[in-house]
């Protein structure tokens, strides 16, 4: 790689170094000991000392010195771990070098270019990309640095690493910054104090750059209410970018899995790189800017000029190419920027060498001529190779002729719409249910209406046709900065929906799936779902007032597209205010037009709005607060808790202000909205609130400026439109509107763009991300704070200890998530469903963490017994427990009597949870879970010992499929409220293969106890007393002589239970597997059992297991050491 020039006086110090090549101005060194020859003695020596050292210290294997004749100085110029590196850097420099160095007359001039060629290239290589490649030795030392100090998962990828310092309190700590797929790390160890940080994205509140007086820049993170502060880095813009991305890709793959499963991209958790990462964020923002189809990425960027024939000049900008689109945007990205569709593009010329010039000739003559493209081989090769066009010989024959023609087509645009085919609407439509908008159905415009509105609606039209006819009509017109002002000024009626599926992008996904919607429709045509149930309860309420929705033909194609989105999108399915925006878009839209507008705003131009959080609206309205105190200061002042605005302004967003406004004048803000995406809307909001200021600040509370705002909304009129009274809204009476002066849509518009048009697009995409880690949080703290409120009633956990749980149980259930790329659990986890289902474990899952928990240590992961208590607390038997589950078991053991504790293990070995023998246990497993049949092909998988890690079993549908059963969601309401305590005498009586179990399970709590001992003593004696105790009364009660069998087989019993008590637990196994072995014949043959009241009698009698039982367990500490074993368990597993 090349290098900042570097002064080296000593050319050969100690015969280090042996030159490959030289010439008069450069020599290619190689160091001893690498390569051919090995360099004897000397180079072993060096070889050796390379190895053994730091690799930090170690030295590049070859490099590149630069000299002139007359200087014993030497400046090194570059370096190379391969020979062939070295040497593409050595042939550059004889071709591009070389030959200038003869022009010039002194030494001085010739190490000055040199020195500055070098440096120019390194600033070339540094624009290039913003993450720079890493150095592969020292990433690969700073990976063992990662595994040793954080003691993580092998699995946990690092993506990239800064040296940084992290602030506690007052005192800044040096040290290093590790960033990985899943976690935040930093590493310190200065004078002997370390200090180690591990903070899993998905915990993350608030991640932003800061500024202070002690810190003039830094990085700010929230997490678990605690502050980090990480400084004096390197490139800071760069560290907050990537640890922005990778909290943003985190809090998309656990939380916001429908936005996650847009980008197939960062599927896979495993591939996840820093130069991944940025090429995900490059196409992010390109398809963003360009309104561009969700599958396409950015693959090459040229920077080139553009002949502007409207304006007649070249302007500057970048050329960006992706599968299916070649796009242009200006350098600043307001003066103008155009989308050319692939399929639109019929030849490709390239113009003398001199100019590196490319013409793109496109249907509907037009050409666009791009100059000073660096690469414009590649770039006319590249857009040959997508558009399916050879360089044919032919082709290079006639290239004159067809220049010329090109060229003639650059000054000149045709004013002919009806030669564009690239208008909308070009695919056949024969088979689209609704041919027409609704509004020309039932508001045709009358030509010879010659009144002032129509006439100016004429004027409009006619301004747009010059429009047109200067900057191009359809998919590759060019916008400008008229065309924003022509937008602003109202869009005419009969163009509306055509601009609308233009500047969405829309006009692409249609032209791309020609017949998609016409078999959606017939796909959809009488399912019957909770998604259609909704829809159809809402198409009545769509625009009641509008005569199109007063009719069968508005209402059907309204449900149509609804329903039809509802099957594409069963994630989304339908959501309340998708009626109202697809109502509008009907009007002016053909139908399947309608369909792809709204899977535009849906998908790409409010993402996550339409689902049962909105966590798309809800972040926008966190933007649009940021926005209030960024431009309303004196707002603020008055109204310190801006809560009020969010509240306020959910309509607004959800429905992009149609649901308050008169729909004449809606329309308007939806113009807008598809040309500069939800910037219009928030510049809109600014603009009411400061058109209101002053009755805002005086009001007295809430209602009142709620009050304030609804009639300023009901006073905002079109006095273009020239729609009739009859389909404008009358929200109000008039006597209602006399108290308020009238406001004019378009002067209110105007004044939004005047006063807050210089909000960036940028700016906001940045806000969002900010905020929508805040938001996701507080969504996540409801519903944590609403599963505590549930769970505390049930147990004797205190709120911080249930607090604390739910960390650990939440995370548990993301440790089945993290590392791979479709975990079950992730893919089902469903944020609709009720609070305490949301996070659920499975039985790998859930025996990790019980382990962790549970307080005598008697339960491993592994172990059968873990499988016994999942069945125990795992009520409904469906694969899974839920955080109040396994609160109550934990509950229980911890702070429950002697005699809950006790009746909690022997049920244990009781059924469901204990349902044979050891050597039967993949037996009991499939009995166990023997599913309901609609369940049944979802629970074989748990049949087997190492069941999945998710054991999720689904029994609500996904949104818009399937009906919830809600019957069933009332029985199982209905049971548990009815649901009577358990009493001891409930319990059936436990068998002799049970006992022999219940016997080995107290063996193992007791084991390592320092009352070990005593502990085994009173257990054998307690069965000593209860086989006795059952001997006895068998003879009492029966009235024949027992068979002769049954005395040597309660004889076994009794040996086998005696012979526990000296059983350590390392061979309890064994010794169970052989007694078990022995009693499973016999056990058939006789009929004797133990009650729960006879177990509990016999061991209150033995007061060191009571004193045992009664102990109590410092939960606190066991929290603690959970939190930090949580991770090296799954590590170790």
């Amino acid at each position: 790689m090349w290098l900042q020039p570097d002064e080296n006086l000593l050319k050969n110090a100690f015969k280090l170094w042996v030159t490959e090549e030289d010439n008069e101005y450069f020599v290619l060194q190689r160091r001893r000991g690498y390569g051919e020859g090995g360099g004897g003695l000397t180079g072993l020596l060096v070889g050796t000392l390379d190895t053994v050292l730091d690799s930090t210290s170690k030295v590049a294997p070859y490099r590149i010195l630069h000299h002139t004749p007359d200087s014993q100085v030497y400046w090194t110029i570059a370096c190379g771990v391969t020979k062939e590196e070295i040497v593409q850097h050595w042939d550059w420099l004889q071709q591009n070098i070389m030959r200038t160095l003869s022009v010039f007359d002194s030494s001085e001039d010739i190490t000055s270019f040199v020195q500055g060629k070098i440096r120019g290239l390194i600033a070339e290589e540094g624009k290039s990309s913003l993450v720079q490649e890493e150095d592969p030795e020292k990433f690969r030392e700073a990976l063992l640095r990662f595994e040793k100090w954080f003691e993580l998962p092998p699995k946990e990828k690092l993506v990239t690493y800064y040296s940084c310092s992290y602030w506690r309190g007052k005192v800044p700590c040096q040290g290093w910054l590790y960033l990985s797929t899943n976690f935040l790390c930093f590493y310190s160890y200065l004078l002997g104090a370390e200090v180690k940080l591990i903070i899993s994205w998905d915990e993350i509140w608030r991640l932003e750059k800061t500024s202070n007086v002690i810190l003039t820049e830094s990085i700010h993170v929230l997490a678990h209410g605690e502050d980090h502060y990480f400084s004096m880095l390197m490139h800071l813009n760069e560290t907050f970018v990537i640890m922005e991305q990778l909290a943003d890709y985190s809090i998309k793959r656990l939380f916001d899995k429908e936005a996650f499963q847009r980008e197939p991209a960062l599927s896979d958790p495993m591939q996840i790189t820093k130069r991944g990462l940025e090429a995900h964020a490059k196409s992010e923002q390109f398809r963003t800017f360009f309104r561009l189809p969700k599958e396409e990425n950015l693959l090459e960027v040229h920077e080139s000029f553009l002949w502007v024939p409207f304006s007649h000049f070249n302007t500057l900008g970048k050329i960006c190419l992706s599968e299916n689109y070649l796009c242009f945007a200006s350098q600043d990205g307001s003066q103008c920027h155009v989308i050319i569709p692939m399929r639109e593009v019929i030849n490709v010329e390239k113009s003398d060498s001199s100019s590196r010039a490319l013409t793109v000739c496109v249907r509907g003559k037009k050409a666009l001529r791009f100059a000073e493209v660096r690469d414009y081989q590649r770039l006319a090769n590249s857009i040959r190779s997508k558009c399916g066009i050879s360089a044919s010989p032919q082709h290079s024959a006639s290239s004159d002729a067809i220049r010329g023609a090109c060229q003639s087509l650059i000054n000149h645009f045709e004013d002919n719409p009806e030669d564009v085919t690239l208008m909308v609407g070009q695919k056949d439509s024969s088979k689209a249910v609704s041919t027409e908008a609704l509004m020309t159905v039932f508001h045709p415009q009358d030509v010879e209406n010659l009144d002032p509105k129509m006439l100016k609606e004429k004027m409009k039209e006619q301004s747009w046709n010059i429009h047109f006819s200067e900057y191009g009509r359809g998919t590759s017109m060019f916008f400008t900065r008229k065309t924003r002002d022509l937008i602003v000024r109202g869009v005419p009626e009969a163009l509306r929906g055509e601009l609308w599926m233009l500047f969405s992008g829309a006009v692409n996904d249609m032209a791309t799936h020609p017949g998609y919607y016409t078999d959606l429709v017939e796909q959809s045509l009488g399912t019957s779902t909770l998604a259609t149930d909704e829809i159809e309860r809402d198409l009545h309420r769509s625009l009641p007032e509008h005569p199109a929705f007063q009719s069968d033909t508005g209402i059907s194609a309204l449900r149509r597209v609804l329903t039809a989105y509802a099957y594409r999108n069963p994630k989304i399915g339908y959501c309340q205010a998708m009626n109202i925006l697809t109502s509008v878009l009907l009007l002016y839209a053909k139908e399947e037009e309608a369909f792809w507008l709204l899977v535009a705003v849906c998908e790409r131009m409010l993402p996550d709005y339409f689902n049962r959080r909105i966590i798309g609206a809800l972040v926008d309205q966190a933007v649009f607060e940021d926005l209030i105190r960024e431009n309303l200061p004196q707002l603020v002042e008055h109204m310190t808790d801006l809560s009020f605005f969010s509240s306020v302004s959910l309509s607004w967003f959800l429905t992009l202000f149609i649901s308050v406004l008169p729909i004449e004048s809606a329309v308007n803000v939806v113009d807008c909205f598809f040309y500069d995406g939800i910037k219009a809307i928030l510049q809109l909001g600014l603009a009411v609130l400061d058109y209101n200021m002053e009755a805002l600040i005086s009001c007295q509370d809430d209602a009142e400026a709620v009050t304030i705002l609804n009639k300023f909304f009901d006073s905002v009129t079109n006095k273009d439109s020239p729609l009739p009274q009859t389909v404008q809204q009358a929200s109000v009476s008039n006597n209602d509107k006399t108290s308020h002066i009238n406001v004019d849509i378009s002067e209110l518009i105007k004044e939004a763009y005047e006063k807050y048009g210089n909000i960036r697009s940028e700016e906001v995409e940045s806000s969002r991300k900010r905020n929508k880690l805040y938001v996701i949080q507080t969504l996540e703290d409801t519903t944590k704070q609403n599963v505590i409120r549930v769970v505390t009633n049930e147990v004797r956990f205190s709120p911080s200890h249930l607090d604390r749980l739910y960390n650990l149980f939440k995370r548990q259930h993301f440790l089945c998530c993290y590392w791979t790329m479709k975990s079950p659990a992730l893919l089902h986890h469903d944020p609709s469903l009720a609070y305490l289902e949301q996070y659920q474990l499975g039985f790998q899952q859930f025996s990790m963490l019980f382990s962790l928990l549970e307080p005598w240590a008697f339960c491993n992961p592994k172990s059968t017994l873990s499988l016994w208590i999942f069945r125990l607390i795992d009520e409904n038997q469906d694969g899974l427990v839920n955080f109040k589950e396994f609160c109550c078991a934990l509950d229980t053991l911890y702070s429950g009597s002697f005699t809950n504790k006790l009746k909690f293990l022997f049920k244990l070995h009781l059924p469901p949870a204990f349902t044979g023998s050891p050597l039967h246990i993949k037996e009991q497993r499939i009995q166990h879970f023997t599913p309901v049949p609609e369940d049944s092909s979802h629970l074989s998988r748990l049949a087997a010992f190492d069941l999945p890690e998710d054991g999720v079993i689904r029994k609500s549908p996904e949104r818009g499929r399937g009906k919830v059963d809600l019957q069933a969601y009332l029985k199982q309401w209905q049971n548990e409220i009815l649901k009577k305590e358990e009493t001891i005498k409930d319990l059936p009586r436990i068998n002799q293969t049970q006992f022999i179990q219940f016997s080995k399970t107290l063996y193992n709590i007791f084991h390592g106890d320092p009352e070990e001992e005593s502990l085994y003593q009173a257990v054998a004696h307690v069965t000593s007393l209860l086989l006795r105790m059952e001997e006895v009364g068998r003879r009492l009660h029966e009235s024949s002589s027992p068979p002769e069998s049954t005395k040597p087989a309660n004889t076994a019993a009794a040996e086998s239970s005696t012979q526990e008590g000296s059983t350590t637990p390392e061979n309890s196994g064994t010794s169970s597997s052989c007694n078990s072995r022995d009693a499973g014949p016999d056990l058939t043959e006789m009929d004797w059992s133990f009650s729960f009241e006879q177990v509990l009698a016999s061991l209150l009698n033995e007061p060191t297991i009571v004193r045992f039982f009664e102990r109590p367990v410092d939960i606190q500490t066991k929290l603690g050491q959970a939190k930090v074993a949580q991770l090296k368990l799954k590590a170790n597993k």
